[in-house]
């Protein structure tokens, strides 16, 4: 592996994209309903973050996406929360730091768009995560934010900025 690199996603990462993340899913066991695997805009990610206040990154090798993540106004909110979304890695991306670099770039986009909060949701067993979450500054919540449609997360963080 040379070294990965983090940028906005192109239109032509949309199907390496969306493979990423349902490959990363149903390894993961995640239900395939009311999580991120049946949500329409996976195989658009582009066309979906062209929006103000948004923005997907992935972390590339070459032509090869790695990882991805992103973030957007959180829905169904009012208040001035994004939400960190659809952040996933192929296997052999785990472990090297690429996790973090995503989460600051991530961070560092919410902060100049001026948000208050980042906030997130993931499954109880998707522990490596949770720990990256908690190292970068996300506390657990009671209770979810907004409505994101995500009824089988029921784990919910939010990072104050």
């Amino acid at each position: 592996m040379s070294t990965p690199k983090i940028r906005e996603i192109q239109q032509k990462d949309n199907q390496q994209v969306a493979a990423l993340i349902r490959k990363v899913l149903v390894d993961l066991g995640v239900p395939k309903v009311g999580t991120a695997y049946e949500d329409k805009a996976l195989d658009i990610m582009f066309e979906t973050y062209n929006m103000p206040k948004a923005n997907y990154f992935v972390v590339v090798d070459g032509d090869k996406v790695l990882g991805c993540a992103g973030i957007a106004p959180l829905q169904n909110y009012e208040g001035n929360v994004c939400e960190l979304q659809k952040m996933y890695f192929l296997e052999e991306a785990r472990g090297k730091g690429l996790g973090m670099q995503m989460m600051k770039v991530c961070l560092e986009h919410a902060k100049a768009y001026g948000f208050e909060a980042v906030y997130i949701e993931t499954m109880p067993f998707m522990l490596d995560a949770q720990k990256l979450y908690k190292k970068s500054g996300f506390e657990y919540l009671e209770e979810p934010l907004g409505c994101t449609g995500h009824y089988s997360c029921p784990v919910w963080m939010l990072k104050k900025l």
